[in-house]
């Protein structure tokens, strides 16, 4: 996992990158687990438990959706992620 920088000047590691979108977290990111799923400068914040938008930041409904779509296809392995990086 690289790290990039956020906005904020917080790493996030890039978990997976699918369907053109890159899926990061947060080192010490606050519950409910979630992702924050990036393309270009659009991002939409996804929770995993249940798998449901939380949040978007210039991303199109069709986009959004579509994030959540492969984020439910690959929830086991996020939320596997989520606990190796928040225990």
């Amino acid at each position: 996992m690289v790290p990039e920088v956020h906005q904020d000047g917080q790493q996030m590691p890039t978990v997976l990158v699918a369907s053109g979108f890159n899926v990061r977290m947060y080192f010490n990111d606050h519950a409910p687990p979630h992702v924050h799923v990036i393309q270009g400068s659009r991002e939409a914040r996804i929770g995993l438990s249940p798998v449901n938008v939380l949040s978007v930041t210039v991303m199109s409904r069709s986009e959004a959706a579509r994030a959540r779509r492969m984020v439910s296809a690959n929830r086991e392995f996020l939320l596997a992620k989520w606990v190796e990086l928040h225990g």
